[in-house]
């Protein structure tokens, strides 16, 4: 679940609730009045905590309700191992004094980016 439930929500979320409900009505999961009911909580949410009872007997709720996996961010940090790997290359192989600036400006930012990626996972 998200990691900051009090979060307000929008149109585009409670949109995004009712056509998930949508789709578990028509895959017989929800009864019709289950149905009515639930759309008509989902659209009256306020906050992320609003729509999570919603979807607590149901096997997938929006997106918005999930918190960002570890796996991406060790995903997110593997992208970044080519770039740090380009600006060595650059300052070792051309050794040009505007390269060796040019590397290590990169590796600055991939380093910056990869604690900010280990610090606060949704960034992203």
């Amino acid at each position: 679940m998200a990691e900051l439930p009090e979060i307000r929500i929008g149109t585009a979320e409670r949109e995004e609730a009712v056509a998930l409900l949508g789709e578990h009505f028509s895959a017989g999961r929800l009864s019709l009045v289950e149905f009515d009911d639930r759309v008509a909580l989902a659209t009256q949410a306020v906050t992320r905590a609003d729509l999570v009872p919603l979807f607590s007997d149901l096997p997938s709720a929006p997106s918005f309700l999930y918190e960002p996996s570890a796996g991406n961010v060790a995903t997110d940090l593997l992208t970044l191992v080519p770039f740090a790997l380009a600006a060595l290359v650059i300052m070792v192989a051309v050794r040009h004094p505007i390269a060796i600036l040019l590397g290590f400006v990169v590796l600055f930012i991939v380093v910056r980016r990869g604690v900010r990626l280990m610090r606060d996972p949704g960034t992203g």
